[in-house]
C-alpha cells in the first residue's frame, strides 16, 4: 500500500508489529475493511495495518465509540482475530486497541519510535505462546440466596441461623478457590517461561459467572503447549463451587513488555 491507494478520509489502523515475513496469512483473514490486512515494511520491522474512515477513528469520534460497548466490541474482535492470524505464521507485537496512523509515512514514524521496544521483544517472545487460567468462586450471593419473602415465614433465629450457614458456605468456597489458585499459579509459573498476575476480572464487564479470584497469563514455548495444556487438566481437580477456564493459544499480550501489554505483575 501506498499513500496513493489511501482513500481519502481514511486513517491507517495498526494491529500489530512484526518482523517482514513471506507465509501467507490464513485463508479469510480480515481486518477492519473486510480485506486481508496490508503489511508495511520499514527497516527491517513491518506493521500489519488496514484502512478505516476518519469518520469513526479520528481522535473526537473514536472518544465517542470507545462509549459504545457494541462498537467496542466488535472492533475489539477484530484486532483480536488479525493478531491471532499473525500469530499462526509469525511473532506478533500486539498494539493498543485503536492505534491509527494518519497515512504510510505516519506508520513508518511509528515504527521507528518503538524500535527500542519492538526488536527485543519479538526476539524474547518468537517461538512462545500464551495461555490464560482463571479460577472463579461459584458461591451464591446472599441476597440470591435468601429472598426476603421467605423471611417473613421463619422465626428470626431460623433466618439468621440460613444466613450464617450461607455466609460459612461462601467462605468456605473463596478458601477452596484461593487454595486452588495459589498452587495451580505456582505449579504453572514453574512450567511457564513467565507468569503474569493480571486483576480478577470484574463480573459485570465480563460477564463471567461467579467471583474472579485468579486472572493468569503464562509464557509456553510453542512446542511445550500440549504439556503445559495437559499439566493444567491435572492439577484442576473437581471442587464443588470452584471453576478453572483455561483459554488460548494467544499471542502474547501479556508479556510485550509495553504500555500495551497491559500488565500487573509478572513472575519469572
Amino acid at each position: 500500500m501506498n499513500d496513493d491507494h489511501l482513500p481519502d478520509g481514511h486513517l491507517l489502523y495498526v494491529y500489530a508489529v512484526t518482523r517482514p515475513f513471506a507465509a501467507a496469512l490464513p485463508a479469510g483473514t480480515c481486518g477492519l475493511d473486510g480485506a486481508p490486512p496490508t503489511l508495511i515494511e520499514h527497516r527491517g520491522l513491518c506493521a500489519a495495518v488496514s484502512p478505516v474512515p476518519a469518520a469513526d477513528f479520528d481522535a473526537a469520534p473514536l472518544r465517542a465509540h470507545l462509549e459504545d460497548m457494541d462498537w467496542l466490541a466488535a472492533t475489539a474482535r477484530t484486532h483480536q482475530s488479525v493478531i491471532a492470524a499473525l500469530a499462526e505464521v509469525t511473532c506478533p507485537v500486539p498494539l493498543r486497541l485503536a492505534t491509527v496512523c494518519r497515512d504510510e509515512d505516519g506508520v513508518r514514524r511509528l515504527l521507528d519510535s518503538g524500535r527500542a521496544r519492538f526488536e527485543p521483544t519479538i526476539e524474547r517472545l518468537d517461538g512462545r505462546i500464551e495461555w490464560g487460567v482463571k479460577v472463579y468462586a461459584d458461591a451464591p450471593a446472599p441476597e440470591r440466596a435468601a429472598p426476603a419473602p421467605e423471611v417473613k415465614a421463619a422465626t428470626g433465629r431460623d433466618y439468621l441461623r440460613r444466613r450464617l450457614g450461607q455466609r460459612q458456605s461462601r467462605d468456605e468456597t473463596w478458601r477452596k478457590a484461593g487454595t486452588l489458585s495459589r498452587a495451580l499459579h505456582a505449579d504453572l509459573c514453574e512450567r511457564a517461561e513467565a507468569g503474569r498476575l493480571h486483576q480478577p476480572q470484574s463480573a459485570r464487564l465480563s460477564g463471567a459467572s461467579g467471583e474472579n479470584v485468579l486472572n493468569a497469563a503464562y509464557l509456553v514455548p510453542r512446542e511445550r503447549s500440549e504439556e503445559f495444556v495437559a499439566a493444567v487438566r491435572e492439577r484442576t481437580p473437581h471442587v464443588d463451587g470452584v471453576r478453572v477456564e483455561l483459554t488460548g493459544p494467544w499471542a502474547p499480550y501479556s508479556f510485550a513488555g509495553g504500555p500495551d501489554d497491559g500488565a500487573d505483575q509478572e513472575e519469572s
